[in-house]
C-alpha cells in the first residue's frame, strides 16, 4: 500500500512526528514545503500532519502551500490526520490546525479516517475536536513527549485494523 505523510515542521517536531508514522506504515515523509499536487493524490492512504502556532495558526509552510490541498482530487481518497500543539500554554486551540485541515479535505471529498478519543489531554477548546473525539492523532510534544510513541503505536493500530491497512 502507498502511503504519504506530508507535514509541515519548523522546529523539527512535527518533522519527527511524520517520520516515525511514515516508518510504521511504511510509506513515505513529504515536506508540504516540497509536495506537489500528485503527492496528495496518488497514494492509497494520505496522511496529513501540521503543528498548530500561536492562536491556532497554520505552520508557515502550510500557509503557503495549502493551495496545493485545496486543488487535490480526494474523491474517495482515505485521509488521516495527525496534529502536534500544546496543551497547556495554548489550551484555548490545541491541535486547531488539524481541524482546519480536516475541513479541507472533507471539502474536497476525503473520507477521513483515525479519529481518536480527546480523554487524557487537558485542554479547554479545539478546532479539532467534533463531537467528543479529535479529528485525528493529537500530541503534545512540549509537554508530553514521553506519551508521543504510545499513542503513534495505538493510532496505527487502529488504521490497521479499523480500516483494512
Amino acid at each position: 500500500m502507498s502511503v504519504n505523510v506530508i507535514f509541515g515542521s519548523d522546529a523539527g517536531a512535527t518533522r519527527a512526528v511524520a517520520n516515525r508514522i511514515a516508518k510504521r506504515l511504511q510509506g513515505r515523509a513529504v515536506d508540504v514545503a516540497a509536495a506537489t499536487v500528485a503527492d496528495f493524490e496518488s497514494p492509497r492512504l494520505l496522511v496529513l500532519g501540521a503543528p498548530t502556532y500561536g492562536m491556532g495558526d497554520l505552520q508557515s509552510d502550510w500557509e503557503a502551500n495549502y493551495h496545493l490541498l485545496e486543488e487535490a482530487n480526494l474523491a474517495s481518497k482515505r485521509v488521516a490526520l495527525f496534529g502536534t500543539g500544546d496543551q497547556f500554554t495554548y489550551p484555548d486551540t490545541f491541535v486547531d490546525a488539524m481541524g482546519v485541515l480536516y475541513d479541507t479535505a472533507v471539502a474536497r471529498g476525503a473520507e477521513v479516517i483515525g479519529f481518536t478519543d480527546v480523554a487524557g489531554y487537558d485542554f479547554t477548546a479545539s478546532f479539532a475536536e467534533r463531537g467528543g473525539q479529535f479529528v485525528g492523532l493529537a500530541l503534545d510534544e512540549d509537554q508530553e513527549p514521553n506519551k508521543t510513541g504510545d499513542r503513534i503505536t495505538a493510532w496505527v493500530e487502529q488504521l490497521r485494523n479499523g480500516h483494512g491497512l
